[in-house]
């Protein structure tokens, strides 16, 4: 990697807008970007991987690291805490790495107010119809338990208007180049690359 500081990048939307699958198309493209693996205090669920999936860690244990100022940002839910590691996400950024965090609103408004220059992607469902379709096209979850997600969703879409960025799924492909756009464009924003202009009179 080169020598300058990556972007942290926020990426948000609400449930079964399909950022998982956006992000796995991007990262074999995207050599220098990396995904944060959260730490949360639930219990794994089948199929997960500790270290992959999330850091599955015990309640003292996360509530020791926030003692100690080492989350970036962190938030409970359903008993739970989730939140991100502060020091690999630093070290990332500083190996020139631009680094994608996943994570909720709440976590997102925490992220700009303490890091200003971070960049928020809003992955937007075309319709509230067509996420209603693909939450129920997973066939994993009951009528009540979508309809909780479908409440959640438009408070989140309501809350679009504080990111950077809106990125609607209409196609895979389409969403893919869009992301992979901004993360290029807001790497080289002026604002970004202060350092470069004294970079170049040192080298006159």
């Amino acid at each position: 990697m080169n020598s300058r500081r990556g972007v942290l990048i926020v990426f948000s939307g609400p449930s079964g807008v399909g950022k998982d699958s956006v992000l796995g198309a991007l990262m074999p493209r995207r050599k220098d970007v990396c995904l944060s693996v959260s730490s949360t205090t639930r219990l794994p669920r089948p199929g997960e991987v500790d270290g992959v999936d999330y850091n599955f860690i015990s309640r003292d244990e996360f509530e020791s690291k926030i003692a100690d100022n080492a989350m970036l940002e962190f938030a409970e839910y359903a008993g739970n805490y989730y939140g991100t590691p502060k020091k690999w996400v630093e070290d990332k950024l500083n190996a020139g790495f631009h680094v994608i965090l996943e994570i909720e609103l709440v976590g997102t408004l925490k992220i700009r107010e303490i890091i200003p220059g971070a960049v928020l992607i809003f992955l937007m469902p075309p319709s509230l119809k067509t996420l209603r379709d693909r939450l129920v096209g997973r066939g994993t979850e009951t009528q009540e338990a979508i309809d909780k997600r479908m409440d959640r969703a438009k408070k989140e879409i309501l809350q679009a208007g504080a990111y950077d960025y809106i990125i609607v799924n209409n196609t895979l492909a389409e969403c893919c180049e869009q992301l992979d756009a901004v993360i290029t464009a807001a790497s080289l924003r002026a604002a970004h690359l202060k350092n470069i202009i004294g970079e170049v009179i040192d080298h006159a």
